[in-house]
C-alpha cells in the first residue's frame, strides 16, 4: 500500500493530500530511509514522521484498504513519541 494512504487510512493524518504533503517534503522515513507519498508499506515497516513539535515512531502491523475508526487504531503500534523542544523547520 502506498504511505499517504496508509497515513490515511490508518488515521495518523486525517486527509490524503496532507499525508502526500508531509510525505514528499522528506518528514516521514520508512526504516531509516526518507520516504516519498507513492513508497510502498509493509506489515513489520518502522515509520518515522515529524510533526511539528513532535517526532513519531509506529510499527506497521497490519494493511488493510479501509478501516472504520476502531479498526484504525489496530493497523499500527507506536513506538515512540519525542517532543522537540526547539524545531528547526
Amino acid at each position: 500500500m502506498r504511505l499517504d494512504k496508509f497515513l490515511k487510512v490508518s488515521r495518523i493524518i486525517k486527509r490524503r493530500t496532507l499525508a502526500k504533503e508531509v510525505a514528499d517534503s522528506g518528514r516521514v522515513s520508512i526504516n531509516g530511509l526518507e520516504a516519498k507519498a507513492s513508497t510502498k508499506v509493509k506489515v513489520g515497516d518502522e515509520l518515522t514522521l515529524k510533526f511539528g513539535q513532535k517526532i513519531l515512531t509506529v510499527k506497521v502491523e497490519a494493511i488493510s484498504e479501509n478501516a472504520k475508526k476502531a479498526e484504525a487504531e489496530e493497523l499500527y503500534s507506536i513506538v515512540k513519541e519525542e517532543r522537540i523542544e526547539n524545531p528547526s523547520i
